[in-house]
């Protein structure tokens, strides 16, 4: 009778220690602190957990007074998608600024920093660096946040992203595998496909990878997409054929494997989060993540009731569950030993990169602004991995440098003509973003430039319409320190 009590508790110990929620709030709540003594061992963290540098290391402190090796995991991407600074913008620019000016020691020593700023607020896993590849300019989630469409630029760049998050103590958590980048659908709403051959496959997503695994990183994050060539029945995150066979076998990765959002519709529009989640255990997966729309103590307790339950039923082996809580713990044992290598700040490597990443078009015969301008914001709806609460654009930059600059955010078939009539007679300057995937946006832009030709255009999406307008320039990127290099180029400083 003691033997299968104590086997009871270890089942259950191991289903909370595989779970990797979220929670509302700025403090942790009673519920979480109770599960993380009954086993659970990592949390997630987003925006709304997120005051300040020192509110986010009083929360990681009082986590590990309940547990010391809790594992703190954050998606800290840098550029749009930021959580440290998401209501001020990123002081550091998204993978894709970084392919851009394309130097491995600047995006080693970016990522770096970032993990240096993480590990100081107690932050030891980081959701990041996105290694999928833009190979489809219409993707609605990837965009900025890939280091490019070349397959050897962004394998390069995810390595030195990874060496460079974990030389500052931090586990880097590559993602999406096997790459969300040729996708035109959203998996935070539905669930992509990639209709292309094995062959592709290994050539142009798995490259990335590849790279991430030979840098060493410590943990990778599945994507909800369905691969028909490596699997026609099941995304990734719930496929055998992918991660056990593909990401284990063929590619002999031994770190944490964790799963994108599951209460993502991709997979809980159809499996549910409770049997989302038993799959994606039995499939391969070691942590469950889930709290970015989901975060709360009920949701714990169902996903921890259903991968016992499946357990018991015979649907889950015991030993993969097992297995999968022993990783978790490996990482969070390695996570505890604290930072390694040389970790001294470098508080302007994000605006340094920022900077060498502006592409600037027909500049030639600019004159830098002396005078207040009105900035027109065509502000197309942010995907869910962004959000909405995260400012962006140039104007707050602007007016720092031209005190006195308006602004206003234009969206639809009128948004030409209201920018045109907010504007009166100032100098107009039009930010945005991912302009070849809004056909309202291109048709503002060519109402403005007829309107007035000396409009400056500011492009802070992935710079894919041809350059136009009086002075255009490409930031790669809307984080906060990339409209600071845009506005300094506006201003002349």
């Amino acid at each position: 009778m003691t033997t299968i009590a104590r086997g009871t508790d270890t089942l259950t110990r191991d289903a909370l220690t595989v779970l990797q929620p979220g929670f509302t709030g700025t403090t942790a709540p009673d519920w979480l602190l109770r599960r993380l003594g009954e086993g659970l061992a990592s949390v997630g963290l987003f925006g709304r957990n997120i005051v300040s540098p020192e509110q986010l290391a009083a929360l990681t402190a009082q986590l590990r007074t309940e547990r010391p090796d809790v594992l703190v995991a954050i998606d800290e991407e840098g550029g749009d998608v930021t959580r440290l600074e998401a209501r001020t913008g990123s002081s550091f620019p998204g993978n894709h600024a970084l392919g851009a000016v394309d130097d491995v020691e600047l995006t080693h020593a970016v990522a770096r920093e970032l993990g240096r700023r993480l590990a100081a607020c107690g932050v030891h896993l980081n959701w990041a660096p996105s290694a999928d590849i833009n190979s489809n300019p219409d993707n609605p989630v990837i965009g900025v946040r890939s280091f490019g469409a070349d397959t050897n630029l962004v394998a390069r760049h995810t390595a030195a992203y990874v060496t460079g998050l974990q030389s500052a103590g931090v586990a880097a958590c590559t993602k999406h595998f096997p790459g969300h980048g040729d996708t035109a659908v959203d998996s935070h709403h539905a669930l992509p496909r990639i209709d292309v051959a094995a062959d592709v496959l290994q050539d142009r997503e798995l490259a990335p990878f590849r790279a991430a695994l030979a840098a060493g990183t410590r943990a990778v994050m599945s994507a909800h997409i369905l691969v028909p060539a490596l699997d026609p029945d099941r995304p990734a995150t719930l496929s055998r054929p992918v991660l056990t066979d593909l990401l284990r076998g063929e590619l002999g990765y031994q770190g944490l494997i964790v799963t994108d959002g599951m209460e993502m519709r991709a997979v809980s529009g159809t499996y549910g989060i409770e049997h989302g989640s038993v799959l994606a255990v039995a499939a391969g997966a070691d942590a469950i993540c889930v709290g970015g729309g989901l975060a709360d103590d009920e949701t714990v307790r169902r996903l921890r009731d259903a991968l016992v339950g499946a357990v018991r039923s015979g649907e889950l082996p015991e030993e993969r569950l097992a297995d999968a809580a022993r990783r978790v713990r490996e990482l969070a044992a390695w996570t505890a030993n604290g930072t390694t290598g040389d970790t001294a700040p470098d508080p302007e490597a994000g605006l340094r990169a920022a900077r060498r990443a502006l592409t600037v078009t027909g500049g030639e015969a600019f004159t830098p602004l002396t005078e207040a301008p009105y900035v027109a914001a065509f502000t197309p709806v942010a995907n869910i991995a962004v959000g909405d609460e995260t400012p962006w654009g140039v104007a707050a930059e602007l007016s720092a440098l031209l005190p006195g600059t308006l602004t206003g955010s234009f969206t639809g078939d009128s948004a030409g003509p209201d920018a045109l009539a907010a504007a009166g007679e100032r100098r107009l300057v039009a930010v945005v973003r991912d302009e070849h995937r809004h056909p309202w946006m291109a048709k503002a832009l060519t109402t403005l430039l007829t309107a007035r030709p000396d409009t400056v255009v500011v492009e802070m999406g992935v710079p894919q319409s041809p350059p136009r307008g009086h002075l255009h320039l490409a930031t790669h990127g809307a984080a906060r320190v990339c409209g600071r290099a845009a506005a300094e180029v506006i201003a002349g400083v």
